[in-house]
């Protein structure tokens, strides 16, 4: 999506907002706490249906206010879209698209494709497996869409497993009771196996790419993991039922990010970590981009700071070969090109630069 215009109401720092975006790179500046990654927040809410920042609606209406109101309008290809979310501390969210109630965020998200980078994104890489697991699961999401459902699904049959073998380990059921949920486990986990495989193949070629474009070079994404059989599962139902939980699964797998033969988890610099992340969400919006023919929005914050002049020249030129960026920073120095459009944010307003 291509958004042309962003309307704000009572929206963290905002009070109302009418504001026009051009297409392109569009450099948000201001100074550090005026209310930049608000602004950023606020776009993302209105296209994604939740905040980058938090899972607590409330937490987003400005304090005071009762409720907060975004909406964007905008392109998806040559096609006209607009969206809206209403925020109530009384009332649940509500979300519609080119006028129509949508059931949720997650059904839009499937419509409107936006990726963002934060600061704590870096923890994609430098984070535990958990981490790793839950980033490359909801761009499972958006790239497989027909797949999304998988992570969920295995969560759930895992819990219901997890809570047999608790049973069965005190003595309140019988073996029988495993039965079902252990065979549910193996045949979901094979699929979400399969499924962050068919990503993998998807994204790394991408990701080598960009990473060596962002002078990372070597840049390798890996999933070397293989589903559970049954057989695997009943040789360790001792040691599973003595603790409770499943010991074999895809919740325990790792995804690798390496430079060459390096572990960039170990062994990266703080800015090798970051242009991990950043080549990540740029092979995505490749993939995304040859799979529906329109680039997704992309929302960068604080992304060029702890980058040398050559790569924040690298990383400039390749955003603004994209559909649409907004990316943040506290002075429009730190772009080395000349952005389609630059903001200055001041607290509680945004004014286009003349």
């Amino acid at each position: 999506m291509i958004a042309d215009a962003v309307s704000i109401r009572d929206v963290r720092s905002y009070r109302q907002l009418e504001l026009a975006l051009e297409p392109g790179l569009v450099l948000v500046t201001g100074p550090n706490g005026a209310g930049k990654t608000n602004l950023l927040e606020a776009v993302h809410l209105a296209t994604q249906g939740l905040s980058f920042r938090t899972r607590h609606d409330a937490q987003i209406v400005r304090n005071g206010a009762t409720a907060a109101r975004v909406a964007a309008r905008g392109l998806r290809g040559q096609v006209g879209v607009r969206v809206e979310v209403t925020l109530s501390r009384q009332a649940p969210k509500r979300i519609r698209l080119d006028g129509t109630p949508v059931a949720s965020a997650e059904e839009l998200r499937r419509k409107v494709h936006t990726l963002v980078f934060t600061p704590d994104r870096l923890a994609v890489v430098k984070g535990g497996p958990a981490t790793r697991r839950a980033y490359f699961d909801r761009a499972l999401a958006r790239v497989l869409p027909a797949r999304a459902d998988l992570p969920v699904a295995y969560a759930s049959a895992l819990a219901q497993r997890n809570a047999a073998l608790r049973r069965v380990g005190a003595g309140l059921s019988g073996p029988d009771a495993l039965e079902p949920w252990t065979e549910r486990v193996v045949e979901l986990a094979g699929a979400l196996v399969d499924a962050r495989r068919q990503l993998v193949s998807l994204l790394a070629p991408a990701f080598a790419d960009r990473s060596a474009e962002l002078g990372l070079a070597g840049g390798v994404l890996a999933y070397d993991a293989e589903p559970p059989t049954r057989g695997a599962l009943d040789e360790r139902l001792s040691r599973d039922l003595e603790r409770g939980t499943t010991g074999l699964g895809p919740h325990l797998d790792d995804f690798l990010l390496l430079a060459g033969d390096r572990d960039l988890r170990t062994f990266g610099s703080q800015g090798e970590q970051r242009m991990a992340v950043l080549s990540l969400l740029l092979a995505e919006a490749g993939v995304l981009t040859d799979q529906v023919g329109i680039p997704p929005l992309l929302l960068l914050d604080d992304a060029l700071s702890e980058l040398d002049a050559d790569r924040r020249k690298l990383l400039s030129t390749r955003l603004g070969s994209v559909g649409q960026t907004l990316v943040t920073a506290t002075g429009a120095e730190a772009l080395p090109l000349a952005p389609a459009q630059l903001l200055v944010v001041t607290p509680g307003h945004v004014e286009a630069a003349s």
